[in-house]
């Protein structure tokens, strides 16, 4: 199974997170990934070629330091620049992907405590085992994220989304070994803990990027599983550049279960109505045919 892939070596201890933390002495004391993560940054324009004192440790800093604008943009693009190279096969490859699974330990370990069990399922250990194979998986798999100010956010509900399906297959390997009468008597029809996190992380990327209003998180009514699908949808085209955020937005606050009006829409755009709805009418021909038939139903 998927959680059985961890990375090698810290994986393996009882306690992945301590375990990791431990390594990273290790990791920033090597020579070899100090020269690999300058030359990095030189290659990308990050850092002066004369800079001195660079590696995995300065790194993690300003990943870590996302306060403001400023340092939000640097974090993206380090994430990226990191993202790009632990892709493949070899060390450096492996060196980019340890950083990277290094600097969202913080967002991982809130990941597992929210997929926390007090009786039944996986233990805690074995949670924080598969969202941290979860985490390298998402490092090494080649998907960047380009849309500014949300590198970090994007990777962790990559990670999210992972341990949720992994969680998700164990509980479906139990049930199949019920007889139908008892799996009548037992199923709850509502969302299980798995599908209201994902749930819960769709509509927080949504908020993040101007998708949702932030009272959304706190409503008490569900979101529907349309609603759902096509917040997703606006996601992954605002991250693989099909649409801009105007474009999702015009979207997404059309297509709600208390419509936002194309007057509001277009005031807080600095448009008119007019050219609002022309904007949701182009960005609905950018999507697949498919995406924009689950637009339209929406």
């Amino acid at each position: 199974m998927a959680h059985q892939k961890r990375p090698a070596g810290p994986a393996d201890a009882d306690d992945v997170f301590a375990s990791l933390d431990a390594e990273w002495v290790s990791v920033c004391a090597d020579p070899a990934i100090g020269m690999a993560v300058r030359s990095w940054m030189v290659a990308d324009g990050l850092a002066d070629p004369q800079t001195t004192v660079i590696g995995p440790e300065q790194v993690l800093a300003l990943i870590r330091s996302q306060h403001g604008a400023p340092a939000e943009a640097v974090a993206d693009a380090l994430l990226r620049m990191l993202l790009v190279r632990a892709v493949g096969n070899g060390r450096p490859a492996t060196w980019a992907a340890r950083i990277v699974v290094q600097a969202m330990l913080p967002a991982a370990l809130r990941i597992a405590r929210g997929q926390r069990r007090d009786f039944g399922g996986r233990s805690f250990d074995d949670v924080k085992h598969i969202t941290v194979t979860a985490l390298w998986e998402v490092a090494r798999s080649g998907r960047v994220h380009t849309r500014p100010g949300r590198a970090a956010a994007n990777l962790a509900l990559d990670t999210l989304k992972r341990t949720c399906r992994e969680l998700a297959r164990d509980r479906e390997a139990a049930v199949e070994y019920l007889d139908d009468t008892i799996v009548d008597q037992v199923v709850d029809p509502r969302p299980g803990p798995a599908q209201s996190a994902e749930a819960s992380a769709v509509l927080q990327a949504a908020a993040d990027h101007g998708l949702e209003p932030d009272e959304t998180l706190a409503s008490p009514i569900e979101p529907s599983a349309a609603r759902l699908e096509l917040l997703q949808l606006l996601l992954d085209a605002l991250r693989d550049g099909t649409l801009t955020g105007p474009d999702a937005q015009a979207i997404a606050w059309h297509h709600r279960e208390i419509r936002v009006p194309d007057s509001v829409g277009a005031r807080a755009a600095g448009t008119t109505p007019g050219a609002w709805r022309r904007r949701r009418g182009r960005a609905v021909q950018r999507l697949s045919p498919a995406a924009a038939a689950l637009a339209a139903a929406a």
